[in-house]
């Protein structure tokens, strides 16, 4: 599993590989959160499961935000390939890059609303991050 993690394939080109499916992510983060309460619930853990929660929304939070600085970098150089070619072209690459991020920044912040909507069903109380943006 850590090889096809780790491989990254079409790193200079449009990754071609499909999306998660809404459902089937709805079904592993639901599974996630049930495994977490199962495991702790009932032990001495279960102080810290709020916590580990809390966590787990916010590692979607964090890579959608990582990808939103990546989508603005993209934005930046296409803008500056505008002003070098005088604003009648784009380079293809970057346009394909820019839809891939916010395809990749839709997909994560889908999964982030999706375990935080978890989160406050499991502790009764709304998941904000603790820094940074703030989810609307």
């Amino acid at each position: 599993m850590l090889e096809r993690v780790s491989h990254r394939p079409f790193q200079k080109e449009p990754d071609p590989r499909p999306l998660p499916e809404e459902p089937v992510v709805q079904s592993a983060l639901t599974a996630i959160f049930d495994a977490l309460f199962e495991m702790l619930g009932d032990t001495r853990l279960e102080p810290d499961l709020e916590d580990l929660l809390w966590s787990a929304v916010n590692l979607f939070h964090r890579a959608g935000e990582r990808i939103q600085r990546e989508l603005q970098r993209n934005e930046e150089a296409q803008h500056a390939g505008q002003r070098e070619q005088d604003g009648s072209e784009v380079k293809s690459v970057e346009l394909a890059e820019g839809i891939m991020f916010l395809e990749r920044r839709n997909a994560f912040e889908f999964m982030r609303d999706y375990a935080a909507d978890l989160f406050e069903a499991e502790i009764s109380s709304a998941w904000r991050p603790r820094t940074g943006s703030k989810v609307s």
